[in-house]
């Protein structure tokens, strides 16, 4: 019977691999769950290595960052490691160049630069301009909490705003007449976003018939205030938000938060400029902005799949006219 004859290099990842897992269990006292972990992961790259053709001793860091990009986007239809796993079988690694460093079988570490890709983050929620409508018909009347609750949500939604941007706001930073908020962002920045002719009527009438009521006598600079008269706090912001969602049906579609990013995703949908963009959403980094170019792209990929008769995605029913 033939002998299957195991490559040179194989053999000698095992041999370094048995000696580090020794090295950990007799000496850093690792438990067996632990220790089996460490053997999985290193046995994993042992098996990349060899389909690469490359040998442990010889690894550049170019061949590690292949190692933990396939392992972030799943390979030869495994699934993509969780972040977590990525992060423990870098740690991994680099625990084990380093004792082939100590057993002075390396003169260089090449996973010292080596880092986990980054995992493309979580898109946040936004409305269809449809359902930003929606929301904002929801305060109705004339009593001042509804002319407070319109004017609150149509300035959010005007000057993306975040939430304690909008709690914070004061009337010396609004100027109705030239149309735009000085909002005072992260680390105090101020930036002048515009406000559009509906928040502005919203906030005018708010100004002259909602807030006086609401304030009375008091001495009070913020512009949004509670039923008291006092400065609206964060979680009663959050409440107001809430309300008017559930009335329209979007409670488990947004936060405060929903609004700003909405902004975003349809100025940039109707043409607005990414660098425009940047400074009304007072972004100190452009790429926190490029987020919403990810967004606009996908609502583009729902909207053209949806109704495109010949670009069904793959497991999209067809209707029965094939459209």
């Amino acid at each position: 019977m033939a002998t299957v004859e195991v490559p040179a290099s194989a053999a000698r990842l095992n041999e370094l691999i048995l000696d580090f897992l020794a090295y950990l269990e007799l000496e850093r006292g690792l438990s067996r769950n632990t220790l089996e972990a460490y053997r999985s992961d290193l046995l994993q790259y042992g098996a990349f290595l060899g389909r690469a053709g490359v040998d442990p001793l010889a690894v550049t860091p170019i061949d590690l960052q292949g190692f933990a990009s396939e392992l972030a986007r799943g390979a030869d239809g495994r699934t993509a490691a969780a972040p977590a796993t990525l992060q423990r079988k870098i740690a991994c690694l680099r625990s084990f160049y380093r004792h082939l460093r100590r057993e002075q079988l390396l003169e260089h570490d090449p996973t010292a630069e080596l880092r986990p890709p980054r995992s493309p983050g979580k898109l946040p929620k936004v409305l269809s301009r449809d359902e930003v409508a929606l929301l904002l018909e929801q305060p109705s009347g004339e009593t001042p909490a509804a002319l407070r609750d319109r004017a609150l949500l149509e300035t959010m939604y005007a000057c993306g705003l975040r939430a304690s941007e909008a709690i914070q706001l004061a009337l010396a930073q609004l100027d109705l007449e030239a149309g735009i908020v000085r909002a005072h962002g992260k680390g105090s920045k101020e930036r002048i976003v515009p406000i559009g002719s509906k928040a502005l009527s919203a906030l005018n009438s708010y100004l002259e018939r909602g807030r006086p009521a609401l304030v009375g006598l008091r001495d009070e600079s913020r512009v949004f205030v509670n039923q008291r008269g006092g400065p609206l706090s964060r979680q009663g912001l959050y409440k107001i938000v809430q309300r008017h969602a559930r009335s329209a049906g979007l409670e488990n579609r947004m936060s405060p938060h929903t609004l700003r990013h909405s902004f975003a995703t349809h100025l940039l949908a109707g043409g607005c400029d990414l660098r425009s963009l940047q400074e009304m959403l007072g972004h100190a980094d452009i790429g926190t902005t490029q987020i919403y170019t990810h967004l606009s792209t996908e609502r583009l990929r729902d909207v053209y799949f949806d109704a495109h008769p010949r670009a069904q995605m793959k497991g999209r029913p067809e209707g029965p006219d094939g459209g």
